[in-house]
């Protein structure tokens, strides 16, 4: 059917826009709103925890551990064992130029204590050791052997349910660090009893059994 030319332009003028409202519509929010914002979220999120992963705690030497006896530890019950360490470390250096002067780190927590080995290069950890912290009967920054040695005792649960007082040592960067370590370790022990005797794991008389009656409480030094 023929039309008049200014309705054809007319039709024309109102196709073409429509079409613009459609495109302009449809330009930005699709692209840049629903496909590239989330993958940029996604990759956020995850990309970090691919990366090496960094432990809090301090850089030290650990220098072994030694089985002591007793259940009743008062200040210097750690000496003993401590020289023994220190004078076998000594050794090793003295053979192997090679030993690195910091081979772990050691991290402090309510409730939990890590020991993260470190390989050759002092970086990524190869092994790490727990220790409860209920478990933990002495800790001590005194040695007249070096002021920079922490040590703790440590109630080890063997396979067939004995236990035995492992002592445990590690050489700090410093006297000052080896004094916050046995700080650090004192509050982890507050913050673990009280815990555990809000949840009602000790009794009134402070027995549990994690905590021992023998046992002695941490002591920062």
């Amino acid at each position: 059917m023929w039309q008049p030319a200014s309705e054809r332009l007319q039709h024309l003028q109102t196709m073409l826009k429509t079409k613009l409202n459609v495109l302009t519509l449809r330009k930005e929010p699709l692209p840049t709103v629903i496909f590239h914002e989330p993958e940029a979220i996604e990759l956020c999120s995850t990309t970090p925890n691919t990366k090496n992963r960094t432990h809090t705690g301090y850089k030290v030497t650990y220098l072994g551990k030694v089985t002591i006896s007793g259940t009743h530890f008062l200040s210097g019950c750690t000496e003993s064992a401590v020289v023994g360490l220190w004078d076998t470390k000594q050794t090793s250096v003295t053979h192997d130029d090679s030993i690195t002067s910091s081979n772990a780190i050691l991290e402090i927590r309510p409730f939990q204590v890590r020991l993260h080995h470190l390989d050759g290069r002092g970086e990524a950890t190869v092994a790490m050791d727990t220790f409860q912290v209920a478990r933990i009967a002495y800790c001590t920054a005194d040695h007249d052997v070096s002021p920079n040695v922490f040590a703790w005792i440590y109630r080890q649960i063997n396979d067939d349910l004995t236990f035995q007082m492992d002592c445990h040592a590690v050489e700090c960067e410093s006297k000052l660090e080896a004094k916050k370590l046995a700080h650090s370790m004192m509050e982890a022990f507050k913050k673990t009893f009280h815990s555990m005797r809000s949840d009602g794991r000790i009794h009134k008389s402070g027995s549990s059994d994690e905590f021992p009656e023998e046992s002695s409480t941490p002591d920062d030094g």
